[in-house]
C-alpha cells in the first residue's frame, strides 16, 4: 500500500478549513508519510470520504428498465465506479427484502448478498437491509443473513398500506405491477393477501430487531409520520430516523438526540419530489444530521456546496452531514474525519467544478480524474 502526501490542500480538519497537508501512512491518516507519493493540492478541498448510509441507486444498475436485468455483479461494478467518482468512500446498499416479486423479491435479495460475496470491492460497500414489515415469508432468510454478518443495517419499512391504496387507481397499479413482473389483477390479489396478514406483523418486526440488536446493527425506521410510530421504532432500538414525513417528527427525533436523515437530492433540486419538507432548512436548524443519496449518488458530492451557498451553514458544518454525522450514526468509529489514526478515505475536491479529482479508500487510490493525473508527481 501506497504512502501518500497531499500537498497545500485546503484540509478540513476539527471543524476548520485550512491550507496545509495531509499525509497517508500503512492505510491511516499520519503525521508524516516517509517516502510519500506526492499530489498537488493546492486550490483542492482536501476532504473526509463521503459515508452514504441510504442509497439505492444501484437498482437502476440491476433492472434499467422494467424486465430488462443485468447480472448483478455486472451491476454492482458500475455502481462502484460511480461512488468513486462521486467520492463515496463507503456506501450503505438500501435492499428493499419485500414480498413484491421482481427487483425486491427475496431471489433479489440473495443475488444482491452473491455479489457483494463476489469480489474484492474497492469501495466499502455494506447491506442496508430496508425490511418490509408484512414481507412474513421472508422472515426467516432475513434474521439468517443477519445472524451470519451479511447486513450492516436495519431499516424498518412499511409500504403495504400506500401500495394498497394506489393500486386500486390502474396508472398506479400497473407501476408497481409492471415492477414485479406480473399482470395488475395477480399483484392486486397478491397485495391484498399479504396485507390480510397483519395481525402477525408486529411478533415479526420484534423478531428482526431482536436479531439487529444481537449483531449490534445500527436501525432506522423510514418515512415515519407520526411522533407515534417513531417512538415504537426507537423503542425497539432504531436509533435512526429516515426521511420523518413530517417536520413534527423530525423536531421530535432530533430533540431526543436520535440521527434525522433525508436525501441529498431534495437539497441539490431545492425540495421533495415528493412535495415534503426542506432538506436544507432542516439541516440548517439542527434536525437534519445525516444526508444520504438517496436515488441519485452525484448530489452526496453537491448538496453540502448548496448548503453553503446559502449562507446559514459553512462549508465544513455542511461537509460533517455526508461524512462525520453518517458515520456516527453507522456506528463507524474509524472514519469520518481527518483526524491521525483514522481509516485513510479521503477525496479530493475541485470548488470550482464541485468534482472530485481524486477519492481514497484506506489509504488505495481508487479513483483519478484527468486533472487529477496531472497533479500527480
Amino acid at each position: 500500500m501506497d504512502n501518500w502526501i497531499f500537498r497545500d490542500g485546503q484540509v478540513l480538519r476539527d471543524g476548520t478549513i485550512a491550507v496545509g497537508d495531509l499525509a497517508i501512512a500503512a492505510g491511516k491518516i499520519a503525521q508524516h508519510a516517509h517516502d510519500g507519493r506526492v499530489i498537488d493540492a493546492s486550490g483542492l478541498l482536501v476532504l473526509p470520504g463521503i459515508i452514504d448510509i441510504h442509497g439505492d441507486a444501484f437498482e437502476r444498475q440491476m433492472q434499467p428498465r422494467p424486465h430488462v436485468e443485468f447480472n448483478p455483479v455486472f451491476a454492482l461494478a458500475e455502481t462502484e465506479r460511480q461512488l468513486l467518482a462521486c467520492g463515496v468512500t463507503t456506501a450503505y446498499h438500501g435492499v428493499t427484502l419485500s414480498w413484491e416479486p421482481g427487483l425486491r423479491s427475496v431471489e433479489a435479495w440473495r443475488g444482491m448478498l452473491a455479489a457483494m460475496a463476489a469480489r474484492d470491492w474497492v469501495c466499502d460497500m455494506r447491506i442496508h437491509l430496508r425490511w418490509e414489515a408484512f414481507n412474513l415469508d421472508a422472515l426467516d432468510q432475513a434474521v439468517a443473513d443477519i445472524m451470519a454478518g451479511r447486513v450492516h443495517m436495519l431499516a424498518f419499512n412499511d409500504h403495504t398500506a400506500s401500495i394498497v391504496r394506489k393500486i386500486a387507481k390502474p396508472a398506479e397499479g400497473a407501476k408497481y405491477a409492471d415492477r414485479a413482473g406480473m399482470k395488475l389483477e395477480a399483484f392486486t390479489e397478491l397485495a391484498h393477501r399479504v396485507a390480510a396478514r397483519a395481525d402477525e406483523v408486529p411478533k415479526g418486526l420484534g423478531r428482526i430487531a431482536m436479531a439487529a440488536r444481537a449483531m449490534h446493527l445500527p436501525m432506522a425506521s423510514h418515512d415515519d409520520d407520526s411522533i407515534e410510530k417513531r417512538q415504537y421504532f426507537h423503542g425497539l432500538g432504531a436509533d435512526i430516523c429516515e426521511f420523518p414525513i413530517t417536520e413534527e417528527v423530525g423536531q421530535y427525533a432530533a430533540d431526543e438526540g436520535q440521527f434525522v436523515v433525508m436525501g441529498s437530492p431534495n437539497v441539490v433540486r431545492g425540495g421533495s419530489h415528493l412535495g415534503w419538507t426542506s432538506a436544507a432548512d432542516l439541516a440548517e436548524r439542527g434536525i437534519c444530521r445525516v444526508l444520504s443519496s438517496d436515488y441519485f449518488y452525484p448530489c452526496l458530492l453537491e448538496a453540502p456546496f448548496v448548503i453553503a451557498d446559502r449562507g446559514k451553514m459553512d462549508f465544513a458544518a455542511a461537509w460533517a452531514l455526508v461524512s462525520a454525522n453518517p458515520a456516527r450514526a453507522a456506528l463507524l468509529q474509524d472514519r469520518g474525519e481527518l483526524a491521525e489514526g483514522r481509516r485513510a478515505d479521503v477525496i479530493l475536491v475541485d470548488p470550482a467544478t464541485r468534482n472530485a479529482v481524486a477519492t481514497f479508500v484506506g489509504g488505495r487510490l481508487a479513483h483519478l480524474s484527468a486533472e487529477g493525473a496531472r497533479r500527480l508527481g
